[in-house]
């Protein structure tokens, strides 16, 4: 199945490390080679970059591991085909308006016979069930608080009621932002790690490259990093529990948002 990377800190940082790793995913030392892409939120604003090739020898992707493109909220996508052709519609991450922001969406998993009613708003471009479930997700939030966006502490349950029926139907991992939080769900497999003061040196799982955090950060800087398996084999990443929706902010899971649901 796909690979999902994402990335929440406090201030803004760039990706290329991870993504220096995780690009290999894409068809170097795995085989999701039916296309990939990337989001990061500036401000209001939404930079996004989709490809149908293969990560690994993207023109695109190559750009991306150069170019030190600094964000709060990265949500990254590589794409093995399990509902829908191999076509630039059908990469993730989706994106979408509600509320005055973009939404921002990539899924890991399959969601077999899912073929949900067009929603009153939101309509698939592509033809995956990922996209479709997206819709899903923003047409139930959009018409549970028609006023505008409501505190966290509402939105949450509403968003956890919903993903656990679209998790009823299949393997449902997934990434999602409006560059305010980040919210994750595990269905399977994806886990995190919190970089914070002491900072130490990283080492890639998939490329042969170590970078030594403490020269390239402050101390009151944080950053979090979920991906579906770990990126690096020097450092102690927390795996997600199957069912499990967390939101991160400023590069922290926030606590105790689960007995809101």
């Amino acid at each position: 199945m796909c690979q999902l990377l994402g990335m929440n800190c406090n201030v803004p940082t760039d990706i290329c490390f991870s993504f220096e790793g995780f690009s290999a995913r894409g068809g170097k030392t795995d085989d999701h080679s039916d296309g990939w892409g990337i989001a990061f939120f500036e401000g209001k604003g939404c930079r996004i970059f989709l490809d149908a090739k293969p990560s690994i020898n993207s023109p695109i992707a190559d750009l991306v591991r150069r170019y030190p493109i600094h964000s709060t909220h990265v949500i990254a996508h590589i794409r093995k085909a399990t509902q829908g052709e191999v076509a630039l519609q059908n990469c993730h991450p989706f994106r979408r308006e509600l509320w005055g922001r973009y939404w921002v969406f990539a899924h890991n998993g399959n969601l077999p016979d899912f073929h949900p009613e067009p929603q009153g708003f939101y309509q698939a471009v592509g033809n995956t069930d990922s996209e479709k479930a997206f819709c899903v997700i923003l047409e139930t939030i959009r018409e549970s608080f028609p006023q505008g966006k409501p505190p966290l502490e509402q939105l949450y349950p509403v968003l956890q009621e919903v993903t656990a029926k679209l998790a009823a139907k299949g393997i449902f991992n997934y990434l999602l932002s409006d560059g305010e939080h980040f919210f994750t769900h595990c269905s399977t497999k994806l886990s995190y790690i919190v970089r914070q003061a002491p900072f130490v040196a990283a080492h890639l799982i998939d490329q042969d490259m170590t970078v030594d955090f403490s020269e390239l950060t402050t101390p009151s800087d944080r950053v979090a990093v979920i991906a579906t398996t770990p990126l690096t084999d020097n450092e102690v990443w927390t795996p997600i529990q199957p069912g499990e929706l967390l939101v991160f902010q400023d590069g922290l899971p926030l606590e105790h948002l689960s007995d809101l649901g």
